[in-house]
């Protein structure tokens, strides 16, 4: 099969796409032929040579962790799936390729109604902010600065939190902030005087937050919200525990993914897709990615 991988750690110019041997499925895994595959954030820095807990990265390594494609192969015991059902899913790396195998459970069917691009770059950013929204207690009434808010989790985030009827303060570069306010959020700009802005944004306080950018928006989300563990950060993982604030991890489920494909078919949830790209051209992803800029996703087209 073929494959975007890299034999050694390093900038984006080691990402090459290579002739890999198509994997086969083992007991309770199914194999999926890959259509869609999003990139984010996590695939860089593992590109760089940041290991996720419990993994081991083998080289040439496959990186990614989201992708939407059809049933091609079962696995010994595999029960509720047949060949040719179109899925969407997760794992832990290995998905930017023609093929790969999952374990059933990290699957679920996709709806019609979800396009092939939407649905492979669901489940990463989308089980991220579902995670942290739900970790941070947001609620009606509520008021949340969310930092980054035009990215991936961010617009995510934005939009769950406002359906559960909370006021959405969102940082953003002033270029996103007609898009921020279609959201349903307050924007305010990026930079110095970041805690006045939000202080005039929200004069009756900020009740919790979600970092997805920067330290310098994490500090100020740390100085305004009194109760710190209703501050998260999915970005700054070197930086939480000095801020006494806590890091998000995303606790991906099938059924979390289900709810997600469920509320974007049923138009009660946008996903931004800002470009899509062939697998050849993974490496053009991750230097956009390594940016920082940008709104919404960017999906690499693959089957």
């Amino acid at each position: 099969m073929k494959a975007v991988a890299f034999r050694a750690f390093g900038g984006p110019e080691v990402l090459e796409l290579m002739e890999l041997p198509t994997p086969a499925p083992g007991p309770g895994e199914v194999r999926v032929r890959v259509k869609a595959a999003g990139t984010q954030p996590v695939d860089c820095a593992v590109r760089t040579g940041w290991v996720p807990p419990g993994f081991t990265v083998t080289l040439p390594h496959i990186p990614g962790g989201d992708f939407a494609g059809v049933v091609d192969a079962l696995g010994e015991g595999v029960t509720g799936f047949s060949i040719g059902d179109e899925v969407l899913g997760f794992r832990t790396q290995l998905t930017y390729a023609e093929y790969l195998v999952v374990p059933a459970d990290q699957i679920v069917p996709k709806p019609a109604a979800l396009s092939w691009e939407v649905a492979g770059c669901l489940s990463a950013s989308g089980q991220t902010a579902h995670t942290a929204i739900e970790i941070l207690g947001v609620g009606e009434g509520e008021t949340v600065l969310i930092n980054g808010a035009a990215g991936g989790v961010g617009t995510i985030a934005v939009q769950l939190a406002v359906g559960r009827g909370a006021k959405v303060i969102a940082t953003g570069r002033e270029e996103n902030h007609a898009y921020l306010r279609r959201l349903g959020a307050v924007p305010v700009t990026y930079g110095a005087g970041l805690i006045d802005r939000v202080r005039a944004a929200a004069p009756e306080g900020v009740d919790a937050a979600l970092d997805a950018a920067s330290v310098e928006g994490l500090r100020v989300a740390a100085e305004l919200v009194k109760d710190k563990d209703r501050v998260g950060t999915v970005f700054a993982h070197e930086d939480y525990e000095e801020l006494g604030v806590r890091w998000i991890r995303s606790m991906r489920s099938a059924r979390r993914l289900a709810e997600l494909a469920g509320l974007v078919a049923d138009g009660e949830l946008t996903v931004h897709i800002r470009k899509t790209l062939p697998l050849a051209r993974a490496a053009e992803a991750h230097r956009e990615l390594e940016t920082g800029h940008g709104r919404g996703k960017i999906v690499l087209l693959i089957g």
